[in-house]
């Protein structure tokens, strides 16, 4: 059958692509060989977008040396959201919540705060944030997010007096 990059356990735009089961994921997370391709291939994934993977260990990231040119593309193809939004729960799938969570921030911080990638910000707020598997790092990257919305009034993805109380 199709081999996909980034296996979920839900059907995606391939339909002859089998969804992974339990047992996959729980076997591939066993393989020391499968997690490192894993690391490889997101790292590949993140160079294609203009990404760099700073720190393996935490999942930290920073701009790539090509960000404009591949920022670019990311602005021009819409289909890349697509992408993004599956590479992060294949991460969470995986057991790299933590990879989630820099992804998401990233994401968010040149949406929102450098505006870099306009065309990103809904796909950002609408989908990559609800990705992260933790509540309490989604709930932190929710509040981000809302410090950072403009207009802050028109912030839709949380409830703005919770948002306003958060520590």
């Amino acid at each position: 059958f199709p081999f996909r990059l980034f296996p979920l356990r839900e059907h995606g735009m391939n339909w002859r692509a089998k969804p992974l089961t339990c047992q996959e994921i729980q076997a591939f997370r066993k393989s020391k060989e499968v997690m490192d391709r894993f690391v490889r291939a997101y790292k590949l994934m993140l160079g294609f977008y203009g990404i760099s993977l700073v720190n393996e260990e935490t999942g930290e990231l920073e701009r790539a040396e090509n960000w404009r040119e591949r920022f670019e593309n990311l602005n021009r193809f819409s289909h890349n959201n697509l992408r993004i939004t599956r590479i992060l729960k294949c991460l969470g799938e995986m057991g790299y919540e933590d990879y989630q969570v820099h992804l998401v921030k990233f994401f968010l911080t040149e949406t929102l705060v450098e505006e870099t990638l306009p065309n990103v910000k809904r796909s950002a707020l609408d989908y990559f944030l609800f990705t992260v598997r933790s509540k309490e790092k989604r709930r932190e990257l929710v509040h981000y997010a809302w410090q950072h919305f403009k207009p802050q009034s028109s912030f839709v993805w949380g409830p703005r007096d919770k948002l306003q109380r958060y520590r």
